[in-house]
């Protein structure tokens, strides 16, 4: 599958499709589509045609208990040459393009809000986070999402991405900037410090744990850091635009 990353800070991911060749993704991802590529929202992300509507029932619903839609849009190109299909995350960001096939037993573990779109054939599961300190404190909740397939796949992470390869390493992460990783590394937590750097060190009680062998993806500003940030100036955002409003926030 062709594509080229369109943006600087807040990036999209433009598809190219052959005759015939359909790519899945989140309902309501979609930025634009040319003519000739036919959309269809389904039930279940295609990975198995033959399987049974009670099967995509419940793997549909699976879906729903990480907080997404019930169905995914299928994009279909049916016209003659090249078409092109864009998509866009819900907040800025960045979007990482990953070969699923060069991925640990081609499998990918990402966090439950990450996914964006990828090739038909790749199946979309929940993977859930058995470590009860993990799931309580490590910011990305019992309930991951699982990719595997031999195709491309696009994930959207907050702000910047860093990836990082374990040689039977341990690497240390602020709760919640872990956007993905691949089978074959650990997801824990641990205290961030000793009681002191714990409340007063800035960086929260518990860090992410990542340790083992394989790569994994770090995200800058994850949405829940972004919102918070913002927060101590949403006070300002009812003023609005008057020359009233610009001397209050002077007083302010």
């Amino acid at each position: 599958m062709d594509y080229r990353i369109i943006g600087g800070d807040i990036q999209i991911v433009e598809v190219e499709l052959d005759n015939g060749e359909t790519v899945i993704a989140e309902a309501g991802a979609m930025l634009y589509m040319e003519g000739g590529i036919k959309s269809e929202s389904k039930m279940g992300d295609g990975s198995n045609p033959s399987q049974g509507f009670f099967g995509k029932l419940m793997s549909a619903g699976a879906r729903m208990i990480t907080g997404e839609s019930l169905f995914m849009t299928h994009f279909t190109h049916e016209g003659s040459g090249k078409g092109h299909v864009a998509f866009s995350a819900p907040f800025p960001g960045t979007v990482m393009p990953v070969h699923l096939n060069q991925c640990n037993n081609s499998t990918l573990i990402v966090q439950k809000d990450a996914f964006l779109c990828a090739a038909l054939g790749t199946k979309i599961s929940i993977h859930l986070n058995k470590k009860l300190g993990a799931g309580f404190f490590g910011g990305e909740g019992f309930i991951l999402q699982k990719l595997q397939g031999d195709g491309m796949a696009f994930i959207h992470a907050g702000g910047t991405v860093i990836e990082r390869t374990l040689n039977n390493e341990t690497l240390r992460v602020d709760t919640g900037c872990v956007v993905a990783f691949e089978e074959g590394v650990n997801y824990d937590i641990q205290r961030s410090g000793n009681l002191k750097s714990m409340f007063v060190g800035g960086e929260g009680l518990f860090l992410a744990t990542l340790s083992g062998t394989g790569r994994v993806w770090i995200q800058s500003m994850p949405i829940s850091k972004l919102v918070q940030a913002l927060s101590p100036f949403s006070g300002n955002a009812t003023k609005g635009s008057s020359a009233l409003g610009a001397i209050g926030d002077l007083l302010d």
